[in-house]
């Protein structure tokens, strides 16, 4: 029997949070597949998740702090962080949560329970259309049940239980409740989520490991998704976001009514302090990223088919999933397109800390980082726990994963996801190193999905891409020294004096992954047709097939005349264009740009009897 708990105080929420975040993502596929309402759009789970793992990510940072500090900052990750529907309607409910904590350092259970009644509170003030048999029931009845468990017991793991028992008689409620769920034979999917918060709290009182290998693999057991029919009005394509900052944001209320204009479906509106968050289901989203654009600045916006997103709930479970992390710079079509799982890396303003293309617009990011601010990025490499979270999902999804990871001679990236992956305890899992950055990163993981597809085995697939490895490579340059100067990778002394002679270096990414000078030559003119030159040299005299990338910092029209002049010399099979990442651009400064190429010098043939490669 577990000894009773008298309070809750910042490192007692800061674990519950984290063990609570590992259960929702043990059962994000089964949240996907119950997701039927308010649309089938198979995405409650990832949100749901992706939400919670922010909350997650922040109490990694934040280490133990008192509980003010603790909820507020899980309030403003969820905010920051809430992806879809289900995940802004968690975010209310973690932003009153925390408004009903106040400045207390610690509280008892009845405290507790005012706190989850106010997160109940947040959450059903902020629906314009409030449904029942939906998370809202849920949370109703869970914070009854923690009020009347207050008023009988001081022991906080006694009162979170019984929040837990009658959150999930709620939860097995909500088909009475609602058509569309009885009709699909399902439990509302955000009911569910809530609910696995609850069961991930009570799993560290018990002291259960949220980890165990066995029991996250039962909880993805593939189950048939659930399917209904969408109302009339309601079949809206996309699930739109955008995150504003600014010093004169509007009301919830003003941007309600500006967002109505719009039309679409499932609107809801979170205000916190200088951050505005909009969700809205809609068929064009570009009105509304035009509209956030008059409020502030635009942190982020997202756009998902949701027509499309169900309709991949029913292809199969693969054999080899490809993970790689955002340093690959490959554009999203392509990632989305072989269902490649991105690990974001991390960008800093100050003490603002961002996700890698997942928190942070691009277009935003330029916009700023071309200011002369005193406050510059810079950037870490992720988290062992945000690899660990990415390659469990991943291995719960396919019977095997091929990590294509960041040089680990400019990172410590490669180093946190082998760290990750002896977490993990499982031989499921097998990591490459790219030793590549950008896009000659970006194609060997682009390689290892079109292997994969083509029915080749990992063994083979790892093989193939060290093969593949030495016939990669990457010539880049920069519009300035100034950002090279600032991380170190160039000399005061040598900036200066390269400045006044209107010097570019020409770098590449040597066979151990490390970045080297190549050359250098005066004034912009002469760069590309050294660059030319020198990838020329590079390649081989016989090439079957040769893809190349291009990749810009925000300098669109460079790039399209680097590509026509790469197209017409040496004829490549396949060129992909790309702006390269906020995190990578935050080294390298506006302007800079670059070629990857990669050869298929031979036909290989894996061993056995499987396909061989896809041509390019």
């Amino acid at each position: 029997m577990t000894a009773a708990i008298a309070y809750l105080d910042g490192p007692r929420l800061r674990r519950s949070l984290i063990a609570a975040e590992r259960w929702v993502a043990a059962g994000r596929e089964e949240l996907n597949r119950l997701n039927v309402f308010p649309v089938p759009d198979g995405d409650t789970g990832t949100n749901f998740w992706l939400t919670m793992r922010g909350v997650a990510e922040a109490m990694h940072r934040l280490g133990d702090a008192p509980l003010p500090e603790v909820s507020r900052a899980a309030a403003q990750a969820a905010v920051m962080g809430s992806r879809g529907n289900s995940g802004m309607m968690l975010s209310h409910f973690l932003v009153g949560f925390s408004e009903g904590l106040g400045e207390r350092f610690r509280v008892r259970s009845r405290e507790l329970a005012a706190a989850i009644r106010r997160g109940f509170q947040g959450l059903s003030g902020a629906l314009e259309h409030p449904v029942e048999g939906t998370i809202l029931t849920v949370c109703r009845e869970a914070a009854d049940e923690a009020e009347r468990a207050a008023a009988a017991d001081d022991d906080l793991g006694c009162v979170i239980r019984r929040t837990l028992h009658g959150a999930e008689a709620a939860l097995q409620r909500t088909p009475e409740l609602l058509a569309t769920l009885r009709e699909a034979g399902v439990v509302d999917a955000g009911g569910k989520g809530f609910v696995r918060i609850l069961e991930g709290i009570v799993r560290l009182i018990d002291g259960q490991a949220t980890e165990e290998a066995e029991a996250d693999r039962a909880a993805f057991a593939p189950v048939p998704a659930a399917t209904a029919a969408v109302e009339h009005g309601r079949d809206f394509r996309f699930c739109s976001e955008v995150l504003v900052r600014g010093p004169a944001l509007p009301s919830s209320g003003d941007a309600r009514r500006a967002l109505h204009a719009l039309g679409g479906d499932s609107l809801q509106v979170l205000r916190s302090g200088d951050l505005l968050r909009v969700h809205v289901h809609l068929d064009d989203p570009a009105p509304l990223f035009a509209l956030g654009e008059t409020w502030g600045e635009v942190l982020t916006r997202k756009a998902e088919d949701m027509r499309r997103q169900h309709r991949m709930l029913g292809v199969a479970r693969r054999p080899v999933a490809v993970v790689s992390d955002t340093a690959c710079d490959l554009p999203d079509e392509l990632v989305d397109r072989y269902g490649i799982a991105l690990v974001p890396l991390q960008l800093m303003f100050g003490a603002e800390v961002y996700q890698d293309r997942f928190g942070l617009d691009t277009r935003a990011f330029y916009r700023r980082l071309r200011r002369k601010a005193a406050v510059r990025p810079t950037t870490s490499q992720p988290t062992v726990q945000t690899f660990h979270d990415v390659l469990a999902h991943a291995s719960a999804e396919a019977d095997a994963v091929v990590g294509v990871i960041l040089s680990s001679g400019l990172s410590g990236t490669f180093a946190n996801a082998e760290a990750a992956r002896r977490s993990l305890k499982t031989d499921r899992v097998t990591l490459v190193d790219s030793r590549g950055v950008s896009l000659s990163q970006g194609l060997l993981a682009l390689k290892a999905a079109e292997l994969a597809e083509a029915g080749w085995g990992v063994a083979d697939i790892v093989a193939e891409l060290a093969r593949v490895r030495a016939h990669c490579g990457l010539l880049f340059t920069v519009a300035t020294l100034e950002n090279l100067v600032r991380s170190g990778r160039v000399s005061r002394a040598k900036g200066w004096i390269a400045g006044l002679l209107d010097l570019l270096p020409i770098l590449s990414v040597d066979q151990d992954g490390r970045i080297e000078p190549v050359d250098r030559v005066r004034g912009r003119r002469a760069v590309l047709p050294r660059m030319l030159d020198l990838l020329g040299d590079a390649l081989p005299a016989a090439r079957p097939r040769l893809r190349v990338g291009i990749v810009h910092a925000d300098c669109p029209d460079v790039a399209e005349r680097v590509r026509h002049a790469v197209v017409e010399r040496f004829a490549p099979d396949d060129v992909i264009v790309t702006t390269v990442t906020p995190v990578i651009a935050a080294h390298a400064g506006p302007g800079a740009w670059g070629i990857a190429w990669q050869v298929e010098d031979t036909g290989a043939v894996p061993a056995g009897n499987k396909p061989a490669a896809p041509a390019l």
